[in-house]
């Protein structure tokens, strides 16, 4: 009579663990999927802040640009056609597979290259720092597109309103992240400048004398701060951007009407 007591209640056990775990599981997947839409948006401004550093980097025009105003040919000697030769050699360097730097051109009518080794060392911890952006890109990137992609699979009916709602968190995210940037940047840039080379670097090499170095002298301080407001600028297009669907779907034509109805119907309740 025992034994039978003794299965019995192991079987009410067993039959009572099944809602238990059906919760368990269920928080788990809660979990997962608030771990997933988590790390999509954050991804997100790490996606746009890569992208837009490294289409800035490379874009020619924010070379020649800087040359011209900040009057490079007169302050290092060099003729602006050499200039724009040595941008393009600097932009292959951060794209190809060379370790050091060789930067050759014209200075006074001679062929030389450019750079120091102290130059050169500092370029090379540059293009580290250019290379990870990439790959920070290209990271942030793959899991945005998965996180899309499995969406669509796993919910294509329900999944894209989602979506809508999550990319609008990602560019709210993006925006405050670029504007407290943006605002310690403009405030005092020299000093976040300095601050950003002692973090990103582990050495000194970043400290070039513009008499004697030339890297410094193409490239004053003030160049970096015009790629640095390119770059927000883009950002917070782009994350804005990101918002506009979900205003659309709460703020649409439809909505709009609906909200005027509404307001019509209590105005004439109100009256009567």
């Amino acid at each position: 009579m025992a034994v039978g007591g003794q299965d019995r209640a192991v079987w009410y056990t067993g039959r009572m663990s099944e809602p238990m775990i059906a919760t368990a599981v269920l928080r788990i997947q809660t979990s997962l999927r608030l771990l997933a839409v988590g790390l999509f948006v954050a991804a997100l401004p790490l996606f746009l802040i890569s992208t837009n550093v490294r289409l800035i980097v490379n874009w020619p025009r924010l070379y020649s640009n800087g040359f011209d105003k900040y009057d490079i040919p007169s302050r290092t000697g060099i003729e602006r056609p050499e200039l724009i030769l040595a941008g393009e050699q600097i932009r292959d360097y951060f794209n190809n597979d060379d370790e050091l730097i060789d930067i050759r051109i014209v200075v006074g009518g001679i062929l030389r290259s450019l750079y120091n080794s102290r130059e050169i060392l500092h370029m090379k911890d540059v293009k580290g720092l250019v290379q990870g952006v990439y790959t920070l890109q290209l990271l942030s990137g793959l899991y945005v597109a998965a996180f899309v992609m499995a969406g669509l699979a796993l919910a294509w009916r329900t999944f894209p309103r989602q979506l809508v709602r999550y990319l609008a968190y990602g560019g709210g995210l993006t925006v405050g992240l670029v504007a407290l940037a943006g605002a310690a940047t403009t405030v005092d840039f020299e000093e976040v400048f300095n601050a950003f080379h002692v973090v990103s670097f582990s050495n000194d090499l970043w400290q070039l004398d513009p008499s004697r170095d030339y890297l410094i002298a193409m490239f004053p301080e003030s160049f970096f701060f015009d790629a640095t407001m390119w770059i927000a600028g883009l950002t917070i297009t782009q994350a804005v951007a990101l918002t506009v669907p979900r205003a659309l779907l709460r703020w649409g034509p439809g909505r709009l009407s609906a909200h005027r109805g509404v307001l019509t119907a209590g105005s004439a309740a109100t009256a009567s």
